[in-house]
C-alpha cells in the first residue's frame, strides 16, 4: 500500500518589525515628540503650496501613522484618505481627528499590496517612511501602489532620507531623553551605503526597564529614486531640498521628492 505524502506546509510570512504594533507602542512616543506635531501645520500647508491642492480636494496619507499630517490637512478642507498597517497607529489618528472636529477616511492596509477605487488628486509619503522592506522590488511595489491610487495628472510627494543626506550628517550615535526615557541610538554603515542600521535603546527613567530594537533602512540616491519613479510611470519627478523648493545641494535639510503621473 502506498504511503500517503504529507500536505506540504506552505512557509510562513515573515514578520517585519514595522508591522508589530509592539514597535509602534514602544517607540512612536519617541518618534513623535511635541516637535514633530507642532511642524505639521507648516507640512501640510507645503503639500497643499506644492501639489496645488484646494478645499475638497482628494489627498492620500500612504502611511499616515498617528495623524500627525493627515489631521492638519483635513483641517484645511481636503478630502484625506489616511492608509496604515498598524491598527494601534490608525486609532490615535481616528482619536486625534476626533479631538480636532475633521473627518479622516482610515484604511487597514500593507502599502504592498494596497488597491484603491477612488483616484487621489495628491498622495504623500513624509518622515521618511520608505525603504523599510527587505528587498527592492517591495519598495517598488510601494510606489507601484501609489501611482495607481493618483489620478492621471496628480502628484506624489515623498520626503525621505536619501544616501546623500545619510553621509552629510552621518553620526556614530547619540542619547536624549524624551517621553519619559533615555534614549541611547547606534548607527553604522551596511554595505557601500547601501543602508543605515540604527539601534535604538530605551530605558524608562522611571523603572529602568530596558528594550531595544535595530533596523535597516535602505538607502536610495535621489537620482535613484528618481529613476526607479520614472520607470513605473510619472511623467515628472523633480527634487527639492525642502519643502519650500530649495535646491538639493549640499545644504539640503532633507529630500523632497515631486512626482507628477
Amino acid at each position: 500500500m502506498a504511503k500517503k505524502k504529507k500536505a506540504e506546509q506552505k512557509p510562513q510570512k515573515k514578520i517585519e518589525w514595522f508591522e508589530k504594533e509592539d514597535f509602534w507602542n514602544n517607540y512612536g512616543p519617541i518618534m513623535f515628540d511635541a516637535a514633530r506635531w507642532a511642524e505639521a501645520p507648516t507640512v501640510a500647508d507645503s503639500v497643499c503650496k506644492i501639489a496645488g491642492l484646494s478645499k475638497g480636494a482628494k489627498i492620500l496619507d500612504a502611511g499616515c501613522g498617528p495623524g500627525r499630517i493627515a489631521v492638519e490637512l483635513a483641517s484645511l478642507g481636503l478630502e484625506v484618505t489616511g492608509v496604515d498597517l498598524i491598527q494601534s497607529e490608525l486609532d490615535a489618528a481616528a482619536e486625534t481627528a476626533s479631538a480636532e472636529g475633521v473627518d479622516l477616511e482610515l484604511i487597514k492596509a500593507d502599502l504592498r499590496s494596497f488597491k484603491s477605487e477612488k483616484k487621489f488628486d495628491c498622495a504623500i509619503n513624509l518622515f521618511t517612511s520608505f525603504g523599510y522592506c527587505d528587498t527592492i522590488e517591495e519598495d517598488a511595489q510601494i510606489l507601484k501602489s501609489i501611482f495607481d491610487s493618483v489620478r492621471d495628472g496628480g502628484f506624489f510627494i515623498l520626503e525621505n532620507i536619501s544616501r546623500e543626506i545619510a553621509i552629510k550628517d552621518f553620526t556614530e550615535g547619540e542619547w536624549f531623553e524624551r517621553a519619559g526615557k533615555t534614549v541611547l541610538t547606534d548607527f553604522s554603515v551596511v554595505g557601500a551605503w547601501e543602508g543605515l542600521r540604527s539601534r535604538w535603546i530605551l530605558i524608562d527613567n522611571k523603572t529602568g526597564e530596558r528594550i531595544e530594537h535595530e533596523f535597516i533602512q535602505r538607502l536610495y540616491s535621489a537620482i535613484e529614486l528618481k529613476r526607479l519613479m520614472i520607470g513605473i510611470g510619472f511623467k515628472s519627478v523633480e527634487i527639492y531640498g525642502d519643502f519650500d523648493f530649495s535646491p538639493y545641494n549640499q545644504n539640503a535639510r532633507t529630500m523632497v521628492i515631486v512626482a507628477r503621473k
